[in-house]
């Protein structure tokens, strides 16, 4: 039997067939509270400086259904999710939610996704060889980078690596995503909006990997492995990385949810329309739908990667059992 087929025969189906539908119940709970909270918040979408006249006021809510009765609203609003159907925006005229989602959705998959790919590999590496190097002059060199990594927070190393390398060095664009006709997610747009998100997540995952492995190379399975006669690049690859990469797999998948669907502040700072830009403008200029919206979408990735890191935990340990 090939790895692949013994990966895919540890699958726990009975167990995901349980989570998935666990969370409906969820996502339904998720959502009412969030309908209600934003019903709750004071304001409206259509309060300005001055007031509407009735007449307007009264024709803004019929058109709405603001003028129906909270109970109503609500299984309409519900009714229309089950649907796939985000509701109209109150303040973008003209586009939908669904449309505001399939514009700024991708952007933020795609800069989360990268980040996440570029964190997962560099911080591995790293903590792996910190690991292995124990209280050596390179473990405290990873470790003092990480640190500082940690310690640095985003809205200071996007500013700075603008200065260096779009200002300094003219390598890459200042932000945003280019102008007409050469509008799009280039390597010369996205890589610094990449690497800013990433860098936390190569210092956060550089960590967890060396106390993995440290804790790793010290079991017995190891020690069993090592007394078979197996060379050291062997017990570290098919024995120690295996069981070192579940704490790892625990981390990635709250924090690819938390990445990809966008970093409110990589979006503002490099100007990018992602997730997270259109859920800030929603909540201060109190679009009900669109932060409805994003929300939903951030709630079924939250759940939909944990299942998944559940079931990379079967996969890469065998002594994990669900069912």
């Amino acid at each position: 039997m090939s790895t692949l087929q013994r990966a895919f025969s540890r699958i726990p189906w009975a167990y995901t067939a349980r989570r998935l539908l666990i969370a409906i119940p969820t996502m339904l709970a998720i959502i009412t509270m969030a309908f209600l909270m934003m019903r709750a918040a004071p304001g409206g979408p259509f309060d300005g400086e001055r007031k509407l006249p009735a007449a307007t006021e009264a024709a803004i809510a019929a058109k709405f259904g603001f003028d129906k009765p909270l109970h109503e609203q609500y299984f309409n609003y519900l009714g229309g999710v089950v649907q796939g159907d985000f509701g109209p925006s109150y303040k973008t005229l003209g586009k939908s939610v669904n449309q505001l989602i399939g514009d700024g959705l991708p952007i933020s998959l795609t800069i989360g996704s990268l980040a996440m790919l570029l964190g997962i590999t560099l911080g591995t590496l790293l903590g792996v060889y910190a690991g292995l190097k124990q209280n050596s002059s390179a473990d405290y060199g990873v470790m003092g980078v990480a640190m500082f990594g940690i310690s640095i927070p985003t809205f200071v190393t996007g500013p700075v690596l603008i200065l260096i390398f779009s200002l300094g060095l003219g390598i890459f664009a200042v932000g945003g995503l280019g102008t007409y006709p050469n509008i799009g997610m280039t390597p010369h747009n996205m890589t610094l909006p990449v690497v800013t998100l990433a860098l936390p997540q190569i210092a956060i995952i550089s960590r967890l990997m060396r106390a993995s492995i440290i804790e790793t190379m010290r079991s017995n399975h190891i020690r069993t492995a090592r007394s078979k006669g197996l060379s050291e690049r062997q017990v570290i690859a098919r024995h120690a990385l295996p069981a070192a990469m579940l704490p790892l797999v625990s981390y990635a998948g709250p924090a690819m949810a938390r990445v990809m669907t966008g970093s409110v502040v990589i979006e503002k700072v490099f100007g990018l329309p992602g997730l997270g830009s259109y859920f800030v403008d929603g909540a201060l200029n109190r679009d009900y739908t669109l932060v409805m919206g994003a929300i939903i979408v951030y709630a079924a990735l939250i759940v939909l990667l944990n299942l998944v890191a559940d079931i990379l935990y079967a996969v890469l340990d065998p002594k994990v059992k669900y069912d």
